[in-house]
C-alpha cells in the first residue's frame, strides 16, 4: 500500500557530512509527522529528528545542532542533513511516515517503516 525508501548512507570520515532522504510513495492521501529513528549497533533505537507537516522540528539533545531535517509535503519525501559526523553516529537509520492516511480508504491512518540505510562515520 504505502512503500518508504531511504537513501544516501554510506561511509563519511569523522566531522564529515551526509544527507540521508526518504521518499514515501503509494496510494497516499497525506502524511502528518515524519521522523528519523537510528540504532546504533549494540544499541536501542532512537528518535533523532521529526518533523510535522507544518515543519516543526524536534532534535534529539545528541543531534541537536547538527544534524537538520526538512520534507517537502508535496513529493512526501523527507531528509536530514548531517554535519560534523562522529563515529557515535554510525547507526542504521530508519524513516518513518505517521498517521499516513490513504486514498480510498476513509479514517485511513497508520505509521509506515523504512528498512533502514546504514550510515558508517569512520577514517
Amino acid at each position: 500500500q504505502v512503500q518508504l525508501v531511504e537513501s544516501g548512507g554510506g561511509l563519511v570520515q569523522p566531522g564529515g557530512s551526509l544527507r540521508l532522504s526518504c521518499a514515501a510513495s503509494g496510494r497516499i492521501f497525506s502524511i502528518n509527522a515524519m521522523a528519523w529513528y537510528r540504532q546504533a549497533p549494540g544499541k536501542e533505537r532512537e528518535l533523532a529528528a521529526t518533523i510535522t507537516r507544518g515543519g516543526n522540528t524536534n532534535y534529539a539533545d545528541s543531534v541537536k545542532g547538527r544534524f537538520t531535517i526538512s520534507r517537502d509535503n508535496a513529493k512526501n519525501t523527507v531528509s536530514l542533513q548531517m554535519n560534523s559526523l562522529t563515529p557515535a553516529d554510525t547507526a542504521v537509520y530508519y524513516c518513518k511516515a505517521e498517521s499516513v492516511a490513504t486514498i480510498g480508504v476513509p479514517y485511513s491512518g497508520r505509521d509506515y517503516w523504512g528498512k533502514g540505510t546504514l550510515v558508517t562515520v569512520s577514517s
